[in-house]
């Protein structure tokens, strides 16, 4: 019987704790290492018990180890061996602590796919995720691998108690763009009674920042006064909350508190009072946007040293108040100062490549082509180029200045081009309508081995919006999403919205915002709304102008859209109790204007405007032009002139709109064959465009336009934008 239970243990097998290859190979069970213990009653028996509760023993032994060795394979960051245990494992036997150690490691290694294998393993298993420690570990994992749609849903589902998880979501959403969703999970963290820490406060101020709503910071002061870490950060977050929504005194109580209570402040306190509380600005600011413009000239003429803050108040203040003469007088001041500055900054240092790099985007925004040329020059002679962000900043200047040619010509000259250089191809390419060039260049990009990030896609989605390519939307929004595992933003959402609004897809666009797994924003209704205004959806427009204006009940922009989409089907009474609603909130409407540089001199012209001394030679080529345009059988879109009147009197008003008598100007005073170059503000209106592109034709000349969305490339008789604008 001896020999018999021998031979019994001896062919015991177990799968090996050290084993490499779990499930192929296996080791035998030594004799030496299990009890057999034989009765001492009678040499012929023996008690089988003790050896059934050896190997119990041993099986609870093996169950121990898994959870072992998944730990230890989890602490050296072995996420494959790990996931080779797991599967190989008893589930019913693996216990929270070990899953918790693989989905912690699954974030950290961005495994979303091996996530979501432990996530099912979980599921089948049969083990409830109501606690806050699985659940919470699951949200962390979907969340910090770029699943925030399914980390949001596990969310809603658990015991969400704990603040960190809480803060993980709201930080979370403001990354993405939806501030509101972050303030919203806020609100409900409050209702549920759970504490707040630091960590809150700072992303609820961040949040504020974007959202500015200083009623909202009243609420953030009242959460911070309730905290009780408070630390300098959240010292710091408070101040620069006020300063952000336009409370810089408040801020700066706030700083006085801090000080008074012992805090010792750090650089950045320091440096958010210093740089951001300036009196003068602020009071200037003030009195600018309260419309009290002659208390704004005496604050601005008593300043020592103006910042391009102050410029920029005045500027603004004149415009607010018409007084178009006043600020192109303090836009020329402005040039000037700056110039004075740079060459001041010249005699006593040598700009390096970050200087270079942080100018070139300035000339960029103003489209500034002569300026950027200038420093352009000045880049090659110091032999700065050879610095890719400076070669990159290069490029965008071109691109946003209307110079596409040459933009693509020095990106070709990039010997080694980031996803930075390869993005701002895309974007230009995009932004000017040549929407086959942009994706020809992003599909240049994936074969020169460098991969898209969310901001690649943001720009071909753009230039594929901004050329009608529907097909290749979606084509790119899906690879995005399934082959590139990069979850979808509020941006990505609003470029889709655009392209289907674009192309007269409206209940469709309308359908895709309804499904989006994210609240939509302001932005993407507007979008909508401007695609109701295109192809004169005027009861959709009504329906989703009520969304736009519950988001954003103070943007004047979106009230003259909807005006205008009443006024282009002739509904007078309609846009007459919009502008009583704009008149009594208080709303003020963006005057548009265009401006030209000719040799150095910004021309900036306001519709209607007659101060400029070129002014009846303006109007008498504008009113030539129109003669030829009716001989021609061209008749003006009055509809776009947006006023009650006949059609005299709008043909009048067409005449007068900022980009006619810019364009006017040009021809009036550029060299033959030069082109011509305007920049709006607003976005040009449809009659306008019909006169570039009879412009183009009749003088010979190409008309790039710069407005608020793109570029529009005229050239005999057509337009680069084919109608998607």
């Amino acid at each position: 019987m001896q020999i018999l239970m021998a031979k019994i243990t001896t062919n015991f097998f177990y799968f090996s704790p050290t084993n490499q290859s779990y499930g192929q190979k296996f080791s035998s069970y030594k004799p030496s290492t299990l009890s057999i213990i034989v009765s001492s009653n009678s040499h012929s028996s023996c008690t089988i018990n003790p050896i059934s509760a050896s190997i119990s023993k041993t099986l609870v032994c093996k169950t121990k180890n898994y959870n072992a060795e998944i730990s230890r394979f989890c602490e050296v960051g072995n996420l494959e061996k790990a996931m080779e245990v797991l599967y190989s494992s008893e589930k019913s036997k693996i216990d929270t602590k070990t899953y918790c150690s693989i989905l912690q490691l699954c974030a950290e290694l961005k495994s979303l796919e091996d996530g979501k294998k432990v996530h099912s393993i979980i599921c089948e298993s049969g083990i409830v995720i109501d606690d806050g420690v699985l659940g919470s570990k699951l949200v962390f994992m979907y969340v910090t691998c770029g699943h925030l749609k399914e980390g949001r849903r596990v969310f809603n589902k658990i015991d969400n108690g704990k603040v960190f998880i809480w803060n993980l979501l709201m930080h979370e959403y403001s990354k993405t763009g939806n501030f509101k969703e972050s303030l919203y999970l806020f609100k409900k963290m409050q209702s549920l009674g759970i504490a707040a820490d630091s960590y809150t406060f700072s992303c609820v101020l961040k949040c504020l920042a974007v959202v500015g709503n200083s009623g909202r910071v009243k609420d953030a002061h009242k959460l911070f006064d309730e905290l009780s870490d408070r630390d300098v950060v959240s010292w710091n977050c408070m101040i620069s909350g006020y300063i952000a929504n336009g409370v810089a005194e408040k801020g700066l109580e706030v700083f006085k508190a801090m000080l008074n209570l012992g805090f010792n402040v750090d650089l950045a306190t320091m440096v958010t009072v210093l740089s951001e509380i300036s009196f003068d600005n602020t009071l200037l600011d003030m009195y600018s946007k309260c419309g009290d413009l002659d208390g704004a000239i005496r604050v601005f003429e008593k300043m020592g040293e103006r910042s391009v803050v102050s410029w920029t108040s005045m500027i603004a203040g004149y415009a607010r108040e018409g007084v178009f003469d006043g600020a192109i007088r303090l836009f020329r001041g402005m040039v000037r100062e700056a110039l004075d500055l740079f060459v001041a900054m010249l005699q006593k240092f040598e700009p390096d490549g970050v200087t270079m790099a942080c100018i070139l985007p300035a000339c960029a925004s103003l489209a500034a082509l002569e300026r950027g040329r200038e420093i352009h020059g000045y880049i090659v002679r110091h032999g700065i180029s050879a610095d890719r962000n400076v070669a990159n900043a290069i490029v965008d200047m071109y691109v946003k200045c209307g110079v596409l040619v040459l933009a693509h010509s020095l990106f070709d000259m990039i010997p080694a081009k980031d996803l930075i250089s390869w993005t701002i191809m895309i974007a230009g390419y995009g932004m000017h309508g040549f929407g086959c060039d942009a994706i020809a260049t992003f599909n240049d990009m994936r074969q020169a081995g460098i991969e898209p990030d969310e901001v690649s896609f943001i720009s071909v989605l753009y230039a594929c919006s901004h050329s009608g390519l529907v097909d290749e939307g979606w084509r790119f929004f899906n690879m995005m999403r399934y082959e590139c595992n990069i979850e979808p933003k509020l941006e990505h959402y609003a470029c889709m919205v655009d392209l289907l609004s674009r192309t007269g897809n409206l209940s469709e666009a309308y359908r895709f915002i309804e499904m989006m797994p994210v609240a939509p924003d302001a932005t993407i209704w507007g979008s909508l709304l401007c695609g109701c205004r295109i192809h004169h959806e005027v009861q959709l427009a009504e329906k989703v102008a009520e969304h736009v204006f519950e988001l954003e009940p103070d943007n004047t922009g979106y009230y003259v859209l909807l005006a205008n989409v009443y006024a282009e089907a002739e509904k007078w009474e309609e846009v007459k109790k919009l502008r009583e609603k704009i008149s009594r909130r208080g709303l003020k409407k963006n005057p548009g204007c265009s401006w030209i540089e000719i040799k150095g001199k910004v021309n900036i012209f306001v519709a209607g405007g007659s101060s400029h001394p070129h002014a009846k030679k303006i109007e008498s080529l504008l009113k030539r032009l129109r003669l030829e345009m009716k001989r021609e059988g061209y008749f003006p879109k009055t509809r776009y002139a947006l006023i009650n009147a006949d059609e005299m009197e709008k043909e009048v008003a067409l005449c007068g709109h900022s980009e006619k008598l810019a364009m006017a100007f040009g021809i009036l005073s550029l060299p033959a064959g030069q082109t011509i170059r305007v920049t709006k503000n607003l976005r040009v209106c449809g009659d306008c465009h019909e006169m570039a592109k009879f412009m183009s034709k009749t003088a010979r000349r190409e008309i790039v336009l710069r407005d608020s969305n793109r570029f529009h490339h005229f050239k005999d008789g057509r337009c680069s934008c084919r109608g998607f604008w």
